[in-house]
């Protein structure tokens, strides 16, 4: 562009809007006390704002460590509940083992108290048992099929006998139950 159509250009715009012409202004005159106030008080302001900054980074780290510690010892004593509630358990072996001479109604009698201990101490810890009932659906989310058979007046895909016990803790499971399922009557 040459120096007249800038010239031009320039007047044009000038005229077209309400603002004067770039060289009439003049940067404005404040006292040089005035300036260095405000300089110390940007500084005062930015030296808080970096203290401010380094506390929060300070609290972030120091909240991100506490949860890390609280994580660390939740993976560590996960289990503390569960063996707890097992202590009465090994408590109740450990006598029926060390008595000497017991007969055999004995032993089955300390057995079966020992078991509803046991039974008893999953039950507090929500640990259920997956034992399906003859002729129900098979559900292959809780039992796992071992074998099928063929089996007169029974509908297939249907329980025949549970060979063990599953187990599940709330809606998750441990173990599924193995069981046989019947199948269609070949003719």
């Amino acid at each position: 562009m040459t120096n007249a159509n800038h010239d031009s250009s320039e007047k044009e715009l000038s005229s077209s809007t309400s603002l004067p012409p770039v060289s009439e202004f003049q940067p404005m005159n404040l006292p040089e006390s005035g300036l260095a106030e405000q300089l110390e008080s940007l500084r005062a302001k930015v030296a808080d704002l970096q203290n401010l900054y380094l506390l929060s980074q300070a609290d972030m780290q120091n909240a991100k460590r506490r949860h890390e510690e609280e994580m660390s010892k939740v993976r560590k004593y996960a289990i503390e509940s569960f063996a707890d509630t097992l202590l009465p358990v090994i408590d109740s072996l450990e006598t029926g083992l060390a008595i000497q001479g017991a007969s055999l109604v004995q032993l089955r009698e300390g057995m079966e108290a020992t078991l509803r201990q046991l039974k008893a101490a999953f039950d507090k810890q929500k640990m259920t048992e997956i034992a399906p009932n003859p002729n129900s659906k098979f559900d292959p989310r809780l039992h796992q099929a071992i074998s099928m058979i063929e089996v007169e007046n029974q509908d297939p895909n249907t329980v025949v006998a549970v060979l063990q016990k599953g187990y599940a803790i709330a809606d998750r499971v441990l173990r599924p139950a193995l069981v046989t399922v019947s199948k269609n009557l070949t003719n």
